[in-house]
């Protein structure tokens, strides 16, 4: 870490490359950058597929030919090891996704501490802004921690007959009289086996391999903060790695590199160039320049990564990481705004995929649909995940 930072020093290293040699090497090749989006998009566009398929047996019949003709390709011994490994990291409860997770988190936020945050204090950031993912840092490790450790809602021989008179059935999805054939209790409503704990959870969300837990009516409170603080996290390390570069940017005057065009004139890459190359790159008006803004951000980028190349590959990893999250954190939200769970929404049929063909013979092939019987208002559904009522009432009776 340098002792003391000033703009000279800067304006130095990005100015040992001229910008026409970074220029003329970038074009006939694509940078990293051109392939970081392309992975992005293809990560967005996976998971979209994912939501919409998870209902319909397409996604069930793609599976079984996507294993049948990886069994022709992989050698028998390979998939055997293959399934032991997955089997030990998604079916049984192991700390290696803890582990992962800490050593992830603990990554990103040395390196920010160690390069982003020293940098942007010598460039005067406000300190206020600089803190703020340490604050967030400090409360998603606790709520992290109490999604691990606390009960998520286990059901036994002593608390079943309390469970079993917390939510009213529906006759559909959860029929009263159901016995669980591995634990030999009686099934209250909204709760599920879980196959990787060996155990029945009281309004059964799902199993989280990154805590190692099941998400149930006891710790779900805590999984959402913990997400939420997650999310924030990233983006706000995103938002300030950003505010950095940029500001190197424009502190070093590389937007006011000079280029050479078809004709061989010498010109600024300034505002004009770039509204003028966005405009031929879109097709709005005729241009005879082979590049185009795409070009310049990779000459930016060029330098960047050529001068901070931890920040920007950190800097990619958290904003591929803020999207991901913020678009669970949305989906999470959703649920509990409508008192559903992930196991309610994955075996119900949303409204959302009524117009899908495949959906709409299968609810044509069964007479009873699931409806939602426990949302009864926003208020009153965020009020029974955050502050649940059970535990108080088995707190009242033993007392």
């Amino acid at each position: 870490m340098l002792g003391v930072l000033n703009i000279p020093y800067f304006q130095i290293l990005f100015h040992n490359v001229s910008a026409f040699d970074c220029y003329s090497c970038l074009i006939p090749r694509m940078d990293f950058l051109v392939l970081f989006l392309f992975y992005l998009a293809s990560v967005l566009m996976g998971l979209v597929l994912i939501c919409t398929c998870s209902k319909t047996h397409c996604s069930k019949g793609l599976v079984r030919g996507g294993a049948q003709i990886f069994s022709c390709i992989i050698p028998e011994c390979l998939q055997r090891a293959m399934h032991r490994l997955l089997h030990y990291l998604f079916h049984t409860r192991n700390h290696t996704f803890i582990v992962l997770h800490l050593v992830l988190q603990g990554m990103v936020y040395t390196e920010y501490t160690w390069e982003v945050f020293g940098y942007c204090q010598e460039l005067e950031f406000s300190l206020y802004y600089l803190l703020l993912p340490y604050l967030l840092l400090i409360i998603n490790v606790f709520s992290f921690t109490l999604t691990c450790v606390t009960n998520p809602g286990i059901i036994t021989k002593a608390n079943e007959l309390l469970f079993l008179h917390v939510y009213e059935f529906d006759e559909v999805m959860f029929p009263k009289n159901v016995r669980c054939s591995t634990c030999d209790l009686r099934k209250p409503a909204r709760s599920k086996h879980c196959s990787v704990c060996n155990w029945c959870v009281h309004r059964f969300d799902h199993h989280c391999v990154w805590v190692n837990n099941c998400i149930g009516a006891w710790n779900i409170r805590y999984f959402l903060i913990y997400l939420l603080t997650l999310t924030a996290s990233a983006a706000t390390v995103a938002i300030v790695s950003t505010a950095f570069l940029v500001h190197l940017v424009v502190m070093s005057d590389l937007y006011q590199e000079t280029y050479i065009d078809d004709f061989g004139h010498l010109h600024t890459m300034d505002t004009v160039f770039l509204i003028q190359e966005t405009l031929v790159c879109t097709g709005i008006i005729p241009g005879l320049l082979v590049s185009c803004l795409c070009s310049v951000c990779h000459i930016w980028t060029q330098y960047l990564f050529l001068t901070f190349p931890r920040i920007v590959f950190m800097l990619g990893f958290v904003m591929v990481l803020s999207f991901l999250l913020g678009g669970y954190l949305c989906f999470a939200v959703y649920l509990a705004a409508t008192n559903q769970t992930t196991n309610e929404w994955h075996r119900g049929d949303g409204a959302w995929c009524w117009h899908c063909p495949l959906v709409a013979q299968r609810l044509s092939a069964e007479p009873q649909v699931h409806q939602n019987i426990h949302s009864h208002g926003l208020r009153s559904n965020l009020q029974e995940i955050f502050l649940p009522a059970f535990p108080y009432h088995e707190r009242k009776k033993q007392e």
